[in-house]
């Protein structure tokens, strides 16, 4: 056991060192660089012609005048010796400062989000596959093709023109006026906990649907199989062989989802986040992107990564734990 998850931590390291290259090659893609952008919004607001010396000294001061590869080399370093993941162009501050304030809140969201899918996804697909075209089956099928086809911000914004109509206000944000700026107490908890729900719905509702088609589909395919007919000869109960046998094996699609919950979620929480004015790292991430602010984006991808390379891990072993027949060996 020992010697598997040594040879899987060393896996994950070589996994890091390559996800950091092609994440920092693949920001570096688009023509320009942050001064090509910044250069475009000074034109757009009427600055004028700028001279190529004030462009070559921009790109002086912030270091894009050096290869790209001298570029990665000098970001690593900063990585490892320093802690640190470059400078904000755009927000004028440390990248890492940028992400430990909106990182944790995309963590919160995720975390919830996957308890919510869970808790939806995994009753409802059960009952879905041991009543299989019932009126309820159907039911929920149709739910979760609706779930499916709707994206997400459509949901945020129908949510809000309703909240809007039947409340007054719309319900944006994770925390009440009060909170916003307040340093973390039990209240600025219980305040977060009550705007957590909707965002969290939201989000969730894609992955939920598609989960329930996924165990049910799961399911049905254990439930005919000859062990469950031979259990059932032996004389258990059907809710006894039903959760001790099939639904123990079906259950490998929500344990193996967990190592990319939290990118999934920063990748399809950034449209909703902006409608929702959310503070999580997907619009932080976008908006790094499209200014070409490569230290914050490249720092952000690489610490997603890792939680992912992280929570796959995670969900290996736990894959082996729920279904004996997966092995380590």
């Amino acid at each position: 056991m020992w010697k598997y998850i040594a040879r899987r931590f060393s896996t994950m390291l070589f996994t890091l060192f390559v996800i950091s290259l092609i994440s920092f090659a693949v920001i570096q893609l688009p023509p320009g660089d942050y001064v090509t952008s910044l250069i475009a919004r000074m034109a757009s607001q009427g600055a004028g012609n700028i001279s190529q010396e004030f462009q070559a000294e921009m790109r002086s001061l912030y270091g894009l005048n050096e290869p790209v590869y001298m570029q990665y080399l000098k970001w690593m370093r900063n990585i490892l010796v320093n802690g640190r993941f470059g400078y904000s162009f755009v927000y004028q501050r440390d990248a890492i400062n940028l992400i430990v304030e909106r990182l944790p809140m995309s963590f919160a969201l995720a975390f919830s989000s996957l308890l919510f899918v869970w808790a939806v996804a995994l009753p409802i697909g059960i009952y879905s596959a041991v009543h299989q075209y019932s009126t309820v089956d159907y039911l929920f099928s149709f739910i979760g093709f609706i779930g499916v086809a709707v994206p997400n911000f459509l949901l945020a914004l129908i949510f809000l023109y309703v909240s809007y109509r039947v409340f007054g206000r719309a319900m944006v944000g994770l925390f009440s006026q009060d909170f916003a700026d307040a340093p973390w107490s039990w209240a600025r908890v219980v305040d977060l906990l009550k705007h957590l729900w909707i965002p969290v719905i939201i989000i969730g509702t894609g992955g939920t649907a598609g989960l329930i088609r996924t165990m049910r589909a799961n399911l049905l395919d254990e439930l005919n199989k000859p062990y469950v007919e031979t259990a059932r000869a032996k004389g258990l109960s059907e809710n006894r062989l039903l959760l001790k046998y099939p639904v123990r094996h079906a259950m490998n699609p929500f344990v193996s989802t967990i190592g990319w919950t939290l990118p999934g979620v920063v990748s399809g929480e950034a449209i909703v986040s902006m409608v929702l004015n959310l503070p999580t790292a997907g619009p932080v991430l976008l908006g790094a992107l499209q200014a070409q602010d490569m230290y914050v984006a490249a720092g952000f991808v690489l610490l997603l990564s890792t939680l992912t390379v992280i929570g796959t891990f995670i969900s290996d072993l736990m894959l082996a734990w729920v279904d004996p027949r997966i092995r380590l060996q």
